[in-house]
Order: structure tokens, then sequence, then C-alpha cells
């Protein structure tokens, strides 16, 4: 055994060295660095807000891709500690200030990226400090407008159109926006990107126990938020309140956020006091609530979170986007909105309801029209989730990411971030019979049942989480869903399916196939009896006393992927009785290869459809139990051919159960259908081949496939969700499906598990 061990660190010290002296003889090149210029906190200020927020994504997701510095906007009169480090600063109270940050920049090789966060207030106190710095800098120069202001005069015309001609690319965020920037300021549609301000993701969480939190019960909460200022029009909301706690005597409304501090300074609190006093005269002291301080994050979302209905009585006519209004939509909260741009463009088909502007009896209407039908509150809040989902700051972090690799210098190549793993969704889906089909956005729904299918896949994932972590919580997990399959279980040894919340077998069963059931049953036994050295005998000797019980019968199935599952269960089982049955399936699926197989078509059947890669993986287990060189053949060619059909410019895109691809098709159908646990089981394929082969092609691969769920699919959209832990059900054409189900969320935790294993 010593020498085993030494024979080990030898070969290893061999593996690694050539490694070693190439990284002294060549080290790791720098990486690219990217300069933000924008206000930051501790400075109070929307912009200081957003690109807090979305460096802190960018660090999440693409952390090895490129280094960010901030260079603060400051004035001569405010300025502030860091706790990040900001190498640069900007005071724009002083020309040469805009000069000096220019060379500085010019300098630095390092840098390859400017990134300027744009509000005319910010640059209004020199002249020409802003032309002057953008015609310096010799780096590519990218710009977000946070104001885009329509019917301009010539100055602010020509003033736009300079610093537009001086950068790479323009940044906005809506497309009212983009719209105005091309036919008002005749700025290039190509030059301009529409990117949505960032929300936040949230495991929604009960809004009874919000409201329990803060003292809020049995109340109807109305709500707005931000730092305070007479632009925000809160007497609209104040006049309204005495027609609403008409029909609404409940009603509490919340005012959250600190006045402006530059509104201080001018003027104190005069519009904090004005609101004050108007509660006063129209005797609202009981239903309205100030929340005078400027909330940590996590506060101030559940706040939003808790919210019935959110208001947001804006009277600025041009005030392009909203940052808290983001907020509140990604909160799930139902809003009623006066008509700025950004509302304009998210509320619609039910997606919230707009008024007109300093309207107090529109918004008393609207709010009585909700607060009365629950129905209502429902439809806004769903569909208002759904239309923002895409804005997540995961995604605009893809989006921005991927603008920054088209300028650069081009020397900017993302690579994705690997999340840590998160298990509170799927003990969330799990009850203490077993893990829940469906979930509505993250709540587990009871009504959709249970499955053998799903907690058999999840029975496998949770001992592959043990086996890595030995986290003693996984074994209750593991002895729920194990439970769960010996209750599905016959007494003749077959499986039933489907089982509904009272713990019955539903007419499913008796409706549909089980043999593709029966199969993932199978797997999943003997892929528990494979961490013999692991488990507990109790949980062992369960496992093979189901599988045993449901052997005899094995060799009557004759569905495509219910035998390659069995085939992975005996192999993970290793038990010299089985191989015979082994062998007798593989057999079965070689003489439907050779069938079928033609020069351009190395496949077991005349069209690929769902959970193709098990069936490559199972004649190459096949092979590494028996021994057949004619398996091992068929395993590579077959899964070469499968990895042809799915893998396009190192991107993955699984075959849409929207239109399977048939033999006399050589392309894929359009975008949509690609299911989490496709992508999932090309991951373990993968993984195997390179376990048996070492090629280092299937483990780039393997990270290929695993970066659609974090964003690099055909939307360039997230379909694993960090702040939840669970997956989405499915990525289609144009939208994502934000139901978090088991079979999603368990492929996902597969192909992480599986990732981190290899």
């Amino acid at each position: 055994m010593e020498n085993m061990n030494t024979d080990n660190v030898v070969r290893r010290i061999k593996k690694t060295m050539p490694k070693i002296i190439n990284s002294i003889v060549h080290p790791e090149p720098y990486l690219p660095e990217i300069v933000f210029i924008t206000s930051f906190p501790p400075k109070v200020c929307g912009i200081a807000t957003y690109s807090q927020d979305l460096i802190k994504s960018l660090k999440k997701k693409f952390g090895d891709s490129f280094n960010t510095m901030i260079c603060p906007i400051e004035t001569e009169d405010e300025q502030y500690d860091y706790i990040e480090k900001t190498p640069y600063r900007l005071n724009t109270s002083d020309y040469n200030s805009y000069v000096q940050l220019a060379n500085q920049i010019n300098q630095n090789n390092r840098i390859e990226l400017v990134i300027l966060q744009h509000e005319f207030g910010f640059f209004s106190t020199i002249k020409n400090g802003l032309s002057q710095f953008l015609k310096l800098l010799e780096k590519d120069i990218i710009i977000t407008f946070h104001t885009v202001l329509p019917s301009p005069d010539l100055q602010l015309k020509k003033h736009v159109q300079e610093i537009a001609h001086c950068c790479q690319s323009i940044i906005v965020m809506t497309e009212i926006s983009a719209i105005i920037l091309s036919k008002e300021y005749g700025i290039p549609l190509e030059k301009i990107n529409i990117i949505a301000h960032g929300t936040h993701l949230l495991p929604l969480t009960d809004k009874t126990e919000l409201k329990d939190k803060y003292d809020l019960n049995g109340k109807k909460v109305l709500s707005t938020f931000g730092l305070l200022g007479s632009g925000k029009n809160i007497e609209t909301t104040l006049q309204a309140l005495p027609e609403i706690i008409a029909d609404h005597p409940d009603v509490l409304f919340l005012v959250i956020g600190k006045t402006h501090p530059g509104i201080v300074k001018n003027d104190g609190e005069e519009y904090r006091q004005f609101l004050e006093k108007t509660v006063q005269d129209l005797r609202l002291e009981n239903h309205v609530r100030f929340v005078n301080a400027y909330l940590p994050l996590d506060e101030l979302l559940e706040y939003l979170q808790l919210t019935d209905i959110y208001l947001f009585t804006s009277k600025d006519r041009n005030q392009a986007v909203s940052g808290t209004f983001s907020y509140a939509i990604s909160c799930g909260c139902p809003i009623i909105s006066t008509p700025i741009p950004h509302a304009v463009e998210v509320l619609k088909k039910e997606t919230g309801i707009i008024i007109d502007f300093e309207s107090p009896k529109q918004l008393a209407n609207e709010v009585n029209k909700v607060l009365k039908n629950e129905q209502i509150q429902e439809l806004l809040r769903t569909n208002a989730l759904e239309k923002m989902a895409p804005t997540a700051w995961e995604n605009s972090s893809i989006s921005h990411a991927q603008l920054f690799e088209k300028s650069g210098a081009k020397k900017i190549q993302l690579q994705y971030a690997i999340p840590e793993i998160n298990l509170i969704h799927i003990k969330n889906m799990t009850t203490d019979f077993g893990m829940i089909q469906f979930s509505k956005i993250n709540k587990p729904d009871i009504d959709s049942g249970y499955t053998l299918d799903d907690n058999a896949r999840a029975l496998i994932a949770i001992c592959e989480h043990f086996e890595q972590t030995r986290d003693q919580e996984d074994i209750e997990l593991i002895e729920i869903y194990l439970d769960f399959i010996e209750f599905c279980q016959q007494p003749d040894g077959s499986f039933l399916n489907y089982v509904n919340e009272e713990k019955e077998f539903t007419q499913q069963n008796y409706e549909t196939n089980l043999e593709d059931s029966n199969g993932r049953a199978i797997w999943a036994l003997g892929y528990l009896i494979s961490k013999r050295d692991i488990l507990n005998d109790h949980l062992l000797g369960k496992a093979e006393k189901i599988i045993q019980k449901n052997l005899p019968l094995v060799q009557d199935i004759y569905s495509t992927r219910a035998m390659a599952f069995i085939i992975k269960g005996l192999y993970y089982q290793n038990s010299d009785k089985n191989i015979t049955l082994l062998d007798l399936l593989a057999g079965r699926l070689e003489r439907m290869y050779l069938h079928e197989a033609k020069e351009n078509w190395h496949w077991f059947e005349s069209y690929l459809t769902y959970g193709n890669s098990v069936l490559p993986e199972a004649m190459l287990c096949a092979w590494m139990s028996t021994g057949k060189n004619s398996y091992k053949k068929i395993a590579i060619e077959s899964f070469q051919f499968l990895l042809s059909k799915i893998f396009v410019n190192n991107s993955i895109k699984v075959i849409s159960n929207k239109g399977w691809l048939q033999k006399h098709e050589m392309k894929l159908h359009s975008n949509g259908g690609e299911q989490p646990i496709d992508v999932a089981y090309t991951i373990l394929t993968l993984s195997k081949f390179q376990e048996c082969f070492g090629d280092e092609s299937h483990s780039e691969m393997m990270q290929d496939a695993f970066n659609w769920f974090l964003g690099k699919n055909h939307l360039n959209r997230i379909i694993y969700n960090p702040a939840t832990g669970g997956c989405y059900d499915g990525l289609e054409e144009k939208s994502v499906n934000l139901n978090q189900g088991a079979e999603s969320t368990v492929s996902y935790l597969m192909a992480r598990l599986c990732l981190a294993k290899a």
C-alpha cells in the first residue's frame, strides 16, 4: 500500500511539474482592467447604488475575466472615504482634474476599457471638462446615459453628439431612450445598446411573516421609497388616502427613504415638513408611516416584498428610468405609476397600472380596485415578475460583459464563474414524504404531488453531494428519497410513478408508459449502492432489497432510455450476478443502433428526442462492465454524433422538445424548448467519457455546457437562480420559464456536482 501511494505521488508530480515550470517561464498575463467612472457609495445617490450593484454582479459572474476599478465622481465640496480601492478620482469642479485623469488612464497599459455613468448634473460645473477628457482619452469608452432628454435645443444636441462621437458604444435603459437618441440626436442605432436597469433576484418570502416582523400585521400596505424630494410628488398619494381609507380602513402608507442630501443642503427638510403637515391636516396620522432612513438593501427589499401595492407618483415627465421602480417590481409588487418613459415601457399587458401625473382621484380609484380583488393583485404580481426576470442583475452583467468583450481592444475573454452549491430550494421542495414535483416560481406546489422520477434523480444527486461534502444532513434526505422509491414499488416488484398530496397513486399511472420511470429507479438504487464505502448498512440493505425485487421484470423492458437507465444502475451496483442481464439490455441497444445507423446518422433511433446522452453513456458503461469492444465503438460513435448536433461555437443547444430532430433532417429546429435535464445528462456523459479516456476536450465541453445554466444560451439569460438555489424549468424562444420545479433543480445540482467532481 505504501508503494502504491508513493507511485501515485510520483505520477502526480510528473503530471503537474510541466505546468509548474511553464507558469514560471510563462507567467499568467495580467487580467484586463476596466475603469468605472461613476458616483459610488457612501455617496447617497441612485447612480451610486446602480454602479455598486452592477460591479458587484460583474465580479461575481466574471471575476476571472477582468478586473474592475472605480474612479469616483466628486466635487470640491463632496469627497468620501471608499471601501473599494480607488486609484483614480475625478473632481468635476476642476478642469485640470479631467486632463489629469485622462493622462493617468492613458499611461496604464493594463486598462482596456473605460465605462462612464453619465448624468447631466454630474458634469455641469465645468463647461468643457467632460468633452476634453473624452477627446484626450486613448482607451475604448462606453457611456451609459441615465437621462435622455427629448426635444433637445441645438446646444444640447451638439453636446450629446460630441460625447457620442468619442465613445465606442452607448448604453441606455429603455427603448424609448434609444429611439430619442437615434431620431432626435442623430446617433447611429448600431452604436446604441439597450440594457435595462438591473433588479435583484429574491427568494420570495411569505408576506405575512414579513408584516409581523415590521409590526404591520393586519395592514394593507401601500409604499413608495427613494431619496425624498418634491419631484417624488408624495402629496398625490396623501391626497388620495382619505378616499382609499373610506373603502379600506386597514390601509397604511409607508414613505421609505431620507431626504436627498442635495436638497437638505439647499432647502433643509422643507419638503418632508410639508408632507408631515399634510398628514396632520388630513388626519392621516394612523395611516402614514415615515421611515426616515437610507435602508440597508436587505431591509429595503423586505419592506418591498411585504407591500401590497407600490405607488410611483413622480411628476418628472422626462425621467427616463427609475431604480426605485425597478426594485419594487422585482419584489413582486403590483405597481401603480405615473407615465414616465420607464413605466410606460414596462407596464403593459397587465403588468401594472398607469395613471396621469398629479391625479389623486385616479390613484384612489385604482388602489381601491386592486385592493378589492386578490386575483388582480396576483395577476399583476406574476406578470410583473415575468416581465422583469430578464433584468436581473445577473442578466444585466451578462449583457454588459458581452459588450465589454466586443470592445476593450478585443482582449477581454469571458469566463463564467461557477456558483457555490446551494441546497436551499432542494430542501424546500422536500417534505418528510418526498420531493414535490412542481413549483410556482420558487414556492413548492404541493397540489402537483410527487413522482418516482424526481425522487430517483434527487437520490442520485444527494448521494453524490454526501460523497463530496460528508454533510450529515444529506443522510436524512437520502432516507426520504429511498423510502419514496420503496413506497412506489408494487407487490410484483414494478414501480408506479405518480403520487398525489394525500399519498395516493393517481390515475395517470395507468395511462402512461412507466418503463422509463422504472429505469430511473434502478439507476438511482444502483448509484446509492455504489457508495457502499460511505453509506450505512441500513440504506444499502434497503436499496439492494428493492432492486432485487424488480430485476426479474427487467428483461421484459424494451424502452430505449429505460434500458439505458437500467444498464447504468447495474453498472453502478457492480454485481457479477447481474452482468448477464446488463449484457442482454446492451445487446438490444446494439441491435437498434446497427439497424438505424447510416453514413450520416450514427444513432439508435430514427430521431433525436430527450435524454439522448444517456444512450451512449449506457453503452460506455456496458463496455466497462463486459469488456465487449463493440459496445465501446458504438458509445464513441453515437456520442460524437450527438455532440456534433448540439454543440456550436463552444455553446450547447440541446434538442428542442418543440420538435425532435428527424433522421432526414440535418439541422436543429428553431430556438426554444430546451430543458435543463438534457444539458445535465450531457454533462454527466461527458464526465464519464473524460473519466474513461482522459480527453481534455470533454472537460472543456463540460464547462461550455454548464455555462448554459449561467447565461451562455440564445437569450443570454441565467437558467440557474443563485438567490433560491433553484433552476428554471426551461429555455423558450423568447423567455425563460421561471418556475423552479424538481426536475430542473435536481438536474442543475447533478451537473454542478459533476463539474465539482471533475
